[in-house]
């Protein structure tokens, strides 16, 4: 029996083309074995978000050829797509292909085993207006399903490289998202994560169909029972979206929502698309729609230009908001960008410290939201035993609201909706009592 081995780097995204590509594999008879043994076929998942993504990518790739120098290495991903010369410069790799046309690889990987001739299978992704269809039944390990529901953005920030590397904006056609939903529900999983690489722009290429009537098609499908959104940007979230999230039963309490920077001038040279007062007032909607929530949000320090006057008030702005966690990045120059080439770069000791003033920030307001919920009882839907416990006894898995609660019950319970009271909150994890679960099978695809 043939055998592939798998390393992912990056982002959700990237985690779910992989699940979809070994599904092709499978079907073919592949079994998957661990990267760090021997494979007939080595593919590896890059990264190009950072100048880091494509060295640790690098490093990944010479490890697949020293571990079996007669295996077949493919390279897929965001590096494979921006720099296929580089990848194809490595000796012993036979196979780059970018972000599309990934149906294609299996019958690139038998051409290859027959010619030994390395193939540069990567094309202008710029050009490309199909979302590609990479289907995904069920997920090892997991009991909450991802759905790839878009690729590719329209936005060009300063500071991002991937619109070069996934393309512009694409939607999934409504009517497969429904059906893997239906397909994901059969295997037994209860929680939607809808992802993408900028997942609130979905529908912006379709004829008059956006995100809120996604999710009212979805509100409709019996047996599931919590959607969530992986990141979704403040200017995406309308009307009609407000009252998805005030209206149907199965959104979760929580929105990823990025704000990268509390300055308007910092925005401004981010090329946000908001302004600090714009974001401000579209929480106090949100928060009004949905008591309660959840709101997490992604940051970079020092960026170029960041005084220590920008970084004070938006330090403010942030306190103001009062997010339930924040992703705290320092600001890291991307080769090929706009911001890499700027003036006035901030000193990475400065960088660091602000980074660890963001960080403190954040854990207070983590304490501060989590400590509201003591006493009351939540759903939690059990991912796995937590590490470290006796035996399987302790369950760790998420609110609908994104708090991580631990609790004591067996391996049954995983994947099933848990009632728990929440006894005691932390910066990363509450505890909690079981109050009660709804025991159905976890129907889980084998995989």
């Amino acid at each position: 029996m043939s055998s592939v081995a798998f390393y992912t780097l990056g982002c959700k995204v990237n985690f779910y083309d992989t699940e979809a590509i070994w599904q092709m594999f499978k079907n073919e008879g592949y079994e998957q074995v661990d990267f760090e043994g021997t494979a007939d076929v080595y593919l590896i998942n890059t990264c190009t978000v950072t100048n880091t993504g494509d060295k640790k990518s690098r490093q990944m790739i010479r490890r697949a050829v020293r571990r079996n120098p007669e295996a077949i290495v493919a390279v897929t991903g965001c590096y494979a797509q921006t720099s296929p010369g580089e990848i194809l410069d490595i000796p012993g790799v036979d196979l780059v292909i970018g972000n599309q046309d990934r149906d294609q690889i299996m019958t690139h990987v038998k051409n290859i085993q027959q010619s030994r001739q390395p193939v540069n299978a990567v094309r202008n992704i710029m050009k490309t207006r199909e979302f590609e269809e990479l289907d995904v039944p069920g997920f090892a390990d997991r009991t909450r399903a991802f759905m790839k529901i878009q690729d590719g953005c329209n936005n060009f920030c300063t500071f991002c490289i991937i619109p070069w590397s996934r393309g512009l904006s694409r939607s999934r056609d409504p009517k497969s998202i429904v059906a893997q939903a239906h397909q994901l529900v059969e295997a037994g999983y209860k929680e939607f994560v809808l992802t993408g690489i900028h997942t609130g722009g979905y529908g912006d290429d379709l004829d008059n169909y956006r995100l809120s009537d996604l999710l009212w098609e979805l509100d409709k499908v019996d047996g599931l029972e919590r959607v969530r959104i992986s990141s979704i940007e403040a200017s995406q979230i309308d009307d009609k979206l407000l009252e998805v999230l005030n209206r149907s039963s199965k959104m979760c309490r929580h929105l990823h929502i990025p704000l990268q920077a509390g300055h308007n001038e910092v925005l401004k040279t981010m090329r946000r698309k908001y302004t600090t007062e714009e974001y401000y007032a579209k929480m106090q909607l949100i928060r009004q729609a949905m008591p309660d929530v959840g709101i997490t949000t992604d940051v970079i320090v020092g960026f170029p230009g960041e005084t220590d006057e920008m970084f004070r008030a938006g330090y403010d702005f942030m306190k103001a908001i009062n997010f339930s966690e924040m992703h705290v990045f320092p600001y890291s120059k991307r080769t090929g960008t706009p911001a890499a080439r700027m003036d006035h770069q901030i000193d990475e000791e400065i960088k660091n410290a602000r980074v660890q003033e963001l960080i403190d920030l954040s854990e207070e307001m983590q304490l501060a939201y989590a400590r509201k919920f003591v006493g009351q009882t939540l759903t939690v839907i059990p991912e796995r035993s937590a590490k470290g416990a006796p035996g399987r006894e302790v369950q760790h898995g998420f609110s609908d609201n994104y708090l991580q609660v631990f609790f004591n019950g067996d391996d049954s319970l995983q994947g099933q909706l848990c009632e728990v009271r929440i006894t005691e909150a932390g910066v990363n994890e509450c505890r909690g009592e079981l109050v009660g679960a709804s025991r159905t099978s976890m129907k889980h695809a084998v995989l």
